[in-house]
């Protein structure tokens, strides 16, 4: 498996992050060496994101795009959007109750991230999902682009 970029934001992201979005994943793609994608399907950001991706996927057939599932795909069904490759379901999860089930599924996947592309720009779990790694931004270990403070730097 190549690098894993995450994407992640608020639910009521702005339809204004579309065109942030493509640039973010054009360059996670091309600088950042990202080859897999890993994105929810629970707000508005997931469903830009799933848009997005499947925009570079049509450019870019080596990447892959997967699917984070917070709870067990036994106990909640869910189907799989179109050009995704497959879906993950974090080791561990099995027991997680399901109310804590999403902040778990995120953070899971931000451990197994190199980069990430988010939409946060107001407190809440999206903002605490960033806060816990600062240490990895920090040191380098994790490449992170805030589409929000894109945004911001654009209005002003």
């Amino acid at each position: 498996m190549g690098k894993i970029c995450f994407l992640f934001g608020h639910r009521d992201a702005p339809d204004a992050a579309a065109p942030l979005l493509d640039a973010a994943l054009e360059h996670h793609y091309t600088v950042l060496g990202a080859r897999v994608f890993l994105v929810g399907s629970r707000g508005h950001f997931d469903a830009l994101a799933a848009a997005a991706l499947q925009r570079l996927k049509a450019r870019r057939p080596d990447v892959q795009l997967l699917l984070l599932l917070a709870y067990h795909p036994e106990k909640q069904a869910f189907s799989m959007p179109d050009g995704f490759d497959g879906s993950l379901f974090p080791e561990g999860m099995e027991k997680v109750p399901p109310r804590l089930a999403i902040v778990r599924a995120n953070t899971a996947a931000l451990r197994q991230a190199a980069s990430v592309i988010c939409w946060v720009e107001y407190p809440g779990n999206t903002r605490n999902l960033l806060q816990s790694a600062e240490v990895r931004i920090a040191r380098g270990t994790l490449a992170v682009t805030n589409l929000a403070d894109a945004a911001a730097s654009i209005r002003t």
